[in-house]
């Protein structure tokens, strides 16, 4: 049995990744028109309160029924949001967009609130915390396929942070001396690799003109080699709001709900 203070020390970091989430949809003043309003925030934080509330159930906010239903929209808006990616770029979408990972990550939350069976004896909503013990997963195969999968995500995320200073430096591009990128300034996301982040429009100076915006809405997470991303909001807003924070959220997130699944095997 897994020691109630590790479920603990989880679920406090939930509560961190809901505030932040919270803090960048405030952060994106989606009542001002032209603003941000990502989809990607909104996953995270329900999810992050969803996770919170099955390790720790005093934590708990509304009824399996209920998250049930949030995320089988969840897993079909991002399903949807990959086929899109996929039909634009191929297989790359799976492997490089941004849309994979949350579809993976709402899957696996449906995932686990369907197959949630309260221990023995415990009454009310099923859950991993509180005193009558955790819960258990019908068809532990399947969680020990979402674990593998919330890892391989998990480590590409944290390849991808450990990349964004390298993205950043210029790179030749065919036909293109690197000394002309020199002054292109292109985070690199969760969903961008840093080679990838230099071609196409990637090259053209930052300049934004012209240019469609990502079909979610985030552009600061947008994701497929090529497109040029805009410069994010300086000083602490620009903090809150920058794609690293983001693939910060997701990789914990993932780490977590990879721990969880595989404690209820």
């Amino acid at each position: 049995m897994t020691p109630g203070w590790i479920l603990d020390i989880a679920a406090a970091l939930m509560l961190a990744v809901a505030a932040v989430s919270a803090a960048r949809l405030v952060a994106a003043r989606p009542w001002q028109r032209g603003s941000v309003f990502t989809d990607t925030d909104i996953a995270h934080l329900l999810m992050a309160i969803a996770m919170a509330g099955m390790l720790v159930s005093s934590l708990t906010t509304l009824p399996n029924a209920a998250w049930e239903v949030v995320f089988g929209v969840m897993t079909a808006w991002f399903g949807y949001r990959v086929i899109v990616d996929a039909r634009a770029n191929g297989a790359r979408a799976l492997a490089g967009g941004h849309c994979a990972p949350h579809l993976v990550h709402s899957a696996a939350m449906l995932y686990m609130f369907l197959a949630l069976v309260a221990p023995a004896g415990a009454g009310g909503m099923a859950g991993m915390g509180g005193s009558s013990g955790m819960g258990s997963l019908d068809v532990p195969t399947l969680a020990f396929v979402f674990a593998l999968i919330l890892a391989g995500y998990t480590i590409w995320d944290l390849d991808q942070l450990s990349g964004r200073t390298r993205g950043r430096l210029p790179v030749a591009v065919a036909g293109r001396p690197a000394a002309a990128l020199a002054g292109a300034s292109v985070a690199v996301s969760g969903a961008e690799s840093p080679a990838a982040a230099f071609s196409g429009t990637a090259g053209t100076g930052g300049s934004d003109a012209g240019r469609e915006p990502h079909p979610s809405g985030n552009d600061q997470e947008a994701g497929m080699p090529g497109e040029a991303l805009p410069a994010t909001p300086s000083g602490i807003r620009g903090s809150v709001l920058s794609p690293g924070m983001t693939v910060a959220c997701r990789i914990a997130m993932g780490a977590t709900m990879a721990f969880m699944l595989l404690i209820m095997i």
